[in-house]
């Protein structure tokens, strides 16, 4: 197993920071973050968990706007949303952006990169967040260590792959109300597995962001709202939402 000093060594060398940088806390500890029975961690036996702080050893604090990483950019590291929230981004050949994928407290971000080594997204704060930094190769010597390491890292690539295969069934086959309604649904839904409320929530994403995941226009998405509030299915003031007929939303 690789020394702490010597993974902090590897994330120094990577992400191009000293340990003493502003945007770098050396406190990422599995065992004391609220969200680790929905990150890597989770199904790891306790005993192996200091094998993976051992690894996971630093949190970088991203701030509103701020990219963690850049589409085309090396892939060197993992990383697991500790607190906060990311949107991931593509750019398309005429240069318009599309926004595929909302990350979350307990989120992985940067297995796009596995598979050819450089990024194929890029990951954009949607506020103030931190983010645990997991140095791939060190991961690969601790995947074939313990072997519920591995199994986790299967899982989370297959949980990306379903979530992607589900955005494209919303954008291939649903109406925009459709659209909306499964988006905050969603939502709901993955806050209720965070512990917060799945009724009230700020939705980190613009109406123009949500208009780019959604494939509909910001005009859209701010209409089908408007008609949700008047329906009394949702309210609504600026970032807030309140889901008022759940099941409602669910029926449409």
């Amino acid at each position: 197993m690789l020394s702490p000093a010597a993974v902090s060594d590897i994330v120094v060398r990577r992400i191009g920071r000293t340990p003493t940088a502003p945007a770098v806390s050396a406190s990422a500890r599995c065992s004391g973050c609220a969200m680790r029975h929905l990150c890597v961690p989770q199904g790891m036996a306790s005993d192996d968990m200091p094998k993976l702080e051992a690894v996971i050893c630093s949190a970088r604090r991203v701030r509103r706007g701020e990219s963690l990483y850049r589409s085309g950019e090396r892939f060197d590291n993992l990383y697991a949303v500790r607190s906060g929230s990311l949107k991931t981004t593509i750019v398309h050949r005429d240069g318009r952006e599309q926004i595929t994928g909302l990350r979350l407290a307990g989120e992985a971000l940067g297995l796009d990169g596995i598979a050819t080594d450089v990024h194929a997204f890029s990951a954009v704060a949607l506020e103030d967040s931190s983010i645990c930094i997991i140095p791939y190769d060190a991961l690969k010597t601790l995947c074939r260590e313990v072997g519920t390491m591995q199994d986790r890292m299967n899982r989370l690539m297959g949980d990306q792959f379903n979530r992607e295969a589900s955005q494209m069934m919303v954008l291939g086959s649903l109406s925009a109300e459709e659209r909306v309604a499964a988006f905050l649904l969603d939502v709901s839904d993955r806050n209720a597995q965070r512990g917060y409320s799945h009724a009230e929530f700020h939705l980190r994403m613009s109406r123009e962001d949500m208009g780019s995941y959604l494939g509909i226009t910001l005009e859209t998405v701010s209409r089908i709202l408007s008609r949700f509030q008047k329906r009394g299915l949702i309210e609504t003031q600026g970032k807030f939402i309140r889901i008022d007929d759940l099941e409602g939303l669910r029926a449409l």
